[in-house]
């Protein structure tokens, strides 16, 4: 999902739209959805996360859970097997 297309979902999470060529210049909006002005969205766009911070997030997280996993008394492997995160080896 393009991050334009993420900007105006997260602007009316029940929008209907077709965008040709993620041109925010070429929307036709559907079923009755009130347009939302280009200047609404960038400013939308401005405010959502990278995909480099989206991903930092993820593996923050990720490891975050691991370590609460460990911290209750499972192993590596078992917390691994529970949700597929292995951490990274130490060099």
């Amino acid at each position: 999902m393009s991050i334009k297309t993420k900007a105006i979902l997260a602007i009316n999470k029940d929008a209907s739209f077709v965008m040709l060529n993620d041109d925010l210049e070429q929307i036709t909006w559907k079923n009755e959805t009130t347009p939302i002005s280009v200047a609404d969205i960038e400013a939308k766009i401005a405010e959502l996360p990278t995909e480099e911070e989206e991903a930092t997030a993820k593996a923050n997280a990720q490891a975050s859970g691991n370590h609460k996993l460990l911290d209750l008394g499972l192993t590596q492997a078992e917390a691994t097997a529970l949700t597929g995160y292995t951490p990274p080896v130490a060099e």
